[in-house]
């Protein structure tokens, strides 16, 4: 029996003393806990049952708003550890020495699907950490892609509702789905990242990470750089092809939850090596591509890969709910060393996230224990508001005060110091910067050539749904990647409206 299905049987042998007394909410103990109390046993139901009240008025409350995106996921527990000194680059206390260890969250997710949707279809994964650090919560936010499919967050709604459902039908529309990627070519990369084999990992261990943005890191001196974010899985990386992930999502589709709680609970602790690519500013300015664009990766051998640390994940929950249901993540939880770049995306991420959970969760989501920067004391002017269970007792609730209230820190070295930004305020449409040369690096230089004729058909089996207007945006869309790949999915298309691929 594996881990997940011993689950209730190793909680009751976790039992000293047998099952406990039952209560209702306030601590009361039950009598009866399978009946009503009616007049008589046939009788109408009392309003005066207590019991029965305080069950099913919160059973009527159990469930908070889903996750509008990333609705499907995983969560696990454990450690991270450096391996290799980057204080040169940054002045994080995560980063602070060798063998330092920081706690962590870890939270997989597909994207487009609701909460009881299979977890093997084809859709990016999001990948969040949060570290509980020495100076509070570091929230790494990122996908199992280094890119993304837009680079203006306006847009981000837009996008998301083409992946969700059609409102009147409340079906998935391949019309909407293609229609709107081929009026954003920006989103070619992505796509292809998509449709190509990596677009259905095999379970949530065999995948790579990616903060996908660009970051700033401060050191001690002061001195800024501009950094991403990579974790490589120890496991190796291993995907589905389309027919096992099809017969998955009918027979098993929690294969990917149940794969990395079936893992940690054997003791086969997963895995993934962390490591950054750093760029000067002198070299962000003369770049030949926009650094800060999530559209765009930078090359491993102009930015190679610098080793950092690993990360392991050695607990699952013990509520699902409570450590993953109601985790949160946000990007703008940062700490000291660790600053946003002007990527479009992450700016729009920077406030959404805090808004979407102050939404879902409450104001007060940050005193979950999971979300709690609980190696830190929370010291500030907030108070009040719904389920607030800590607010700071009797601590002036203003500033400046003269009477003992939290001050800002004093460091030796600022690491917020001032950097410059000018230009002339306006909304610039960046749907056309540049959306083809990495994706035909892509093409050209990632893929081998089964890949890419696997690629093509991927393709090919789900823009043959769409409208035949959209078909051909989409196959000139990506001739413009390459002559040949437009070829090769024309003649897919074809074919597939044949019957005969």
């Amino acid at each position: 029996m594996s881990a997940s299905q011993n689950q209730l049987s190793d909680f009751k042998k976790s039992l000293k003393n047998g099952p406990a007394v039952a209560t209702v909410g306030n601590g009361a103990p039950i009598g009866v806990k399978t009946a009503t109390q009616t007049v008589g046993p046939r009788g109408p139901a009392l309003l005066q049952d207590a019991n029965y009240i305080d069950e099913m008025s919160h059973f009527d409350r159990e469930r908070v708003p889903e996750r509008v995106v990333h609705a499907k996921g995983a969560g696990a527990f454990g450690y991270f550890e450096v391996t290799h000194d980057i204080t040169k680059y940054c002045a994080a206390k995560v980063f602070e020495k060798v063998g330092k260890r920081t706690p962590i969250a870890v939270r997989f997710s597909t994207v487009g699907g609701e909460s009881g949707s299979a977890d093997t279809v084809r859709d990016p994964r999001g990948f969040a950490v949060k570290f509980y650090t020495d100076e509070g919560i570091w929230d790494l936010v990122g996908n199992n892609t280094p890119i993304f499919f837009i680079r203006d967050p306006i847009l981000f709604p837009s996008f998301i509702h083409t992946q969700k459902r059609n409102p009147q039908t409340h079906l998935k529309d391949p019309n909407m789905f293609w229609d709107f990627l081929t009026l954003r070519p920006e989103s070619t990369h992505q796509v292809m990242f998509l449709f190509a084999d990596r677009g259905i990992p095999d379970g949530f261990r065999h995948m790579n990470g990616y903060g996908s943005h660009t970051f700033k890191t401060v050191n001690d001196k002061g001195e800024s750089f501009w950094v991403k974010f990579h974790y490589k899985t120890a496991q190796g990386v291993k995907n589905l092809d389309i027919k096992k992930a099809e017969e998955l999502a009918g027979t098993n589709p929690d294969y990917a939850l149940q794969d990395l709680f079936d893992a940690i609970g054997r003791g086969d602790f997963p895995q993934w090596n962390f490591f950054i690519q750093v760029m000067t500013n002198e070299q962000a300015e003369q770049y030949k591509w926009n650094p800060f664009d999530v559209t765009k990766v930078w090359s491993h051998k102009d930015f190679p890969l610098i080793p950092v640390g690993r990360m392991v994940l050695d607990r699952n929950p013990n509520n699902y709910f409570a450590e993953v249901e109601q985790i949160a993540f946000c990007p703008s939880n940062m700490v000291p060393g660790i600053e946003p770049s002007p990527d479009k995306m992450l700016q729009g991420r920077l406030f959404s996230y805090v808004d979407t959970h102050r939404h879902r969760l409450g104001a007060n989501y940050q005193m979950l224990p999971v979300n709690c920067p609980y190696r830190v004391s929370i010291k500030n002017y907030q108070r009040d508001g719904p389920m607030c269970f800590d607010s700071q007792g009797n601590a002036p609730n203003y500033y400046p005060n003269s009477f003992g209230g939290p001050e800002p820190i004093k460091r030796a070295v600022d690491l917020q110091p001032p950097y410059k930004v000018s230009g002339e305020v306006f909304r610039y449409d960046s749907a056309d910067e540049d959306n083809y040369s990495q994706a035909t690096l892509f093409w050209n230089n990632v893929l081998d050539e089964p890949a890419r004729n696997r690629m093509v058909e991927n393709i090919a089996g789900h823009l043959v749904n769409a409208a035949e207007f959209i078909q051909e945006r989409g196959v000139n869309m990506f001739s413009n990647v390459s002559s040949d790949f437009g070829q090769k999915l024309r003649e897919a298309l074809n074919l597939k409206k044949q019957g005969k691929l």
